[in-house]
């Protein structure tokens, strides 16, 4: 069996038996054994950087512009929710691995993990008659046919990296045990993606007069392997001359932020009331 398959089997068992978000797996009749899933930790991760920038606009990068909201993001929590410890990865233009990103995740126990990213439409720049927009949220789901755009752009990040046929092997869903391990992996996290996505999306609603697409389940593999609640979140159409407007500015970069933390907020609110 091949290492990273070793290493994805080992992580599950480790998530199965002592992650507490997997306690009633264990045993669901016992509740004396589960113990309360609180917010701790959380950490942001800002898409793409250094050799891969991601979708551009006219004039910016989708590496720059990510970068610059999870950094106000990190700042807006720890000012908001001090007791929350709030941890990057990346905080300067530096090229991450997919795979790291949600290695640093899991290696210091994160509660929730937030990818921030902009979106692009197939025209790219071109100048055309009503330009895709609007934010939406992905969440991890196993690989479909017919796999749509927003996870293929969001995946092609590895053909940068090296030995990458190497590192993503245990992606392969052609493999009948890859995919019932990652079927168990990711599902007891679903849930709570799904429900931190819509909170999330009901407060970019209430922000401002902007377009919101939903929630979606996407391969996205930078959520693949993260054993906490994850969600990517596509701020935007960076191809759009209005969004990339948008994206870049402080008010724009503000209300998305504003927006990000409520939800954080209202998550924490609905998790902690169901203990």
């Amino acid at each position: 069996m091949r290492n990273n398959i070793r290493g994805l089997k080992a992580l599950i068992c480790f998530a199965l038996f002592c992650s507490p978000v997997f306690t009633s797996f264990v045993n669901p009749g016992d509740t004396s054994q589960t113990k309360p899933f609180k917010v701790r930790t959380i950490v942001i991760d800002a898409g793409h950087g250094g050799k891969d920038p991601g979708a551009h606009g006219s004039y910016s990068l989708e590496k720059t512009v990510a970068l610059s909201i999870a950094k106000k993001l990190r700042d807006a929590i720890n000012d908001a929710m001090p007791s929350i410890k709030v941890i990057m990865t990346r905080d300067d233009n530096t090229f991450i691995e997919l795979n790291r990103r949600s290695e640093i995740a899991n290696e210091n126990h994160s509660n929730l993990f937030i990818s921030i990213h902009c979106n692009s439409s197939p025209e790219g720049t071109a100048s055309i008659a009503h330009k895709q927009k609007g934010i939406m949220v992905l969440v991890y789901a196993i690989h479909r046919k017919g796999e749509q755009l927003e996870a293929i752009r969001e995946n092609s990040s590895i053909y940068i990296e090296k030995n990458y046929k190497q590192t993503y092997e245990s992606y392969d869903e052609s493999d009948p045990t890859n995919l019932i391990v990652l079927n168990a992996y990711m599902q007891k996290y679903r849930k709570q993606s799904i429900l931190f996505g819509d909170l999330l999306m009901d407060q970019f609603k209430a922000t401002g007069d902007r377009e919101v697409l939903g929630v979606k389940e996407q391969g996205v593999l930078v959520l693949a392997h993260s054993a906490m609640p994850a969600v990517l979140i596509e701020t935007g159409f960076i191809n759009n001359p209005t969004e990339e407007d948008y994206l870049n500015s402080a008010t724009g970069q503000a209300e998305i932020v504003k927006s990000i933390v409520k939800a954080i907020q209202e998550y924490r609110r609905e998790v902690d009331s169901k203990q």
